[in-house]
């Protein structure tokens, strides 16, 4: 393994145990949310996932879940990502992750754009996992359709 495939590992490893964005938090008075659970019955993932905003900005996601590393830290980055960004560039970081993730390794992430989400990367050449690193990502779009 590569001393970038260890890095990537780590920042994974990391995400899951910090679970940033973990607890699901109820919206302030006049802020918009919307809320959308997923499940993976590929292997048992679940989130529960909820947007909210403030205008067109995000102002938190907040989730909870269970499953393996790989969703549990998709979550943890995706929040972290996503807080404070305006709707449209967060529509537009979930695009990105998206074909990073079907590309099966042919599309370098970019570290600008996606920060940690980098580290998913190396998922992307396995296709039994994509659904595990794209959960969180995908409950966030059906969640931000539900707040429009």
């Amino acid at each position: 393994m590569s001393g970038l495939e260890q890095l990537y590992q780590q920042i994974i490893l990391d995400h899951a145990k910090r679970r940033v964005g973990d607890g699901l938090q109820e919206p302030a008075p006049g802020h918009a949310s919307g809320e959308s659970h997923q499940h993976n019955p590929i292997c048992g993932d679940q989130i529960q996932l909820r947007v909210e905003l403030d205008g067109t900005r995000i102002v938190r996601i907040s989730w909870d879940g269970t499953g393996c590393s790989i969703s549990m830290a998709a979550a943890s980055v995706l929040t972290e990502l996503a807080e404070g960004v305006e709707r449209d560039e967060l529509i537009g970081l979930i695009d990105q992750f998206r074909e990073v993730m079907r590309s099966r390794g042919s599309v370098e992430a970019d570290e600008e754009v996606l920060g940690d989400g980098a580290a998913f990367a190396g998922v992307a050449k396995f296709p039994a996992r994509v659904k595990c690193a794209m959960l969180a990502w995908v409950a966030a779009e059906t969640a931000l359709l539900a707040a429009a």
